[in-house]
């Protein structure tokens, strides 16, 4: 694994890695959002041909990220799972019994639409609305942001930030990216399966663009 990009922020210490995910080190907790597990699954219910791989390297990276990290807790901030149940939910919960040690909280999401009791027979919190930890707030989508206080910095996920970055001989790419404003952050879209919205970054904002396995500073 890349070594990740320390950002400090509100005096925690936190690592933004290049697998879409935070590593919040003072709280041991990884921070994600917008995984849309079972996406794929339900695209080929519905008759398209998305690759089965696409939800299973999205889960590998999810195993990855626990074994390295070793948190204790994933916060994640909304659309774990895409729709509803389908067979790739029967295989995160096998994943879930090989860490049932491991402290989940999702705060629900506009997918998150699968049966209470589903995710309590996981050992998962289900969060309603906004989640507080430490200095940090969590909330899904950044509409729904409460209002700002002097004390505390807001993350939020749902939009799937993106940055275009141009070359020479009117190239472009576009890149996933984490955005840090000055009252909020957004996440970018943890699933490979996801399109961008590029991102207008407001002033003094901190925007670092996923190019891979590197992270590069944007401003």
């Amino acid at each position: 694994m890349k070594a990740p990009h320390s950002f400090t922020l509100f005096g925690q210490q936190l690592w933004l890695t290049p697998m879409k995910a935070i590593y919040w080190e003072d709280q041991s907790a990884l921070i994600l959002s917008d995984l849309h597990f079972g996406k794929t699954g339900h695209f080929r219910k519905s008759g398209i041909g998305v690759p089965q791989e696409v939800f299973k390297q999205d889960l590998q990276r999810l195993f990855h990220l626990v074994q390295y990290y070793k948190p204790k807790e994933l916060i994640i901030v909304g659309d774990f799972f895409h729709s509803s149940y389908n067979l790739e939910s029967d295989w995160f919960a096998r994943w879930r019994k090989d860490h049932a040690d491991l402290a989940i909280t999702l705060v629900r999401g506009n997918h998150d639409i699968l049966q209470a009791s589903w995710y309590e027979e996981q050992a998962i919190h289900v969060q309603q609305g906004m989640y507080a930890r430490g200095p940090f707030r969590f909330v899904h989508d950044p509409e729904e942001l409460p209002e700002a206080e002097n004390d505390t910095y807001t993350f939020s996920g749902h939009l799937h930030p993106g940055v275009l970055l141009s070359g020479s001989g009117k190239q472009s790419l576009r890149l996933p990216c984490f955005y840090f404003g000055k009252a909020k952050a957004i996440l970018p879209a943890f699933s490979g399966f996801s399109g961008l919205a590029l991102v207008s970054p407001e002033a003094g904002a901190s925007v670092f663009a996923i190019a891979g396995q590197e992270i590069i500073p944007i401003q």
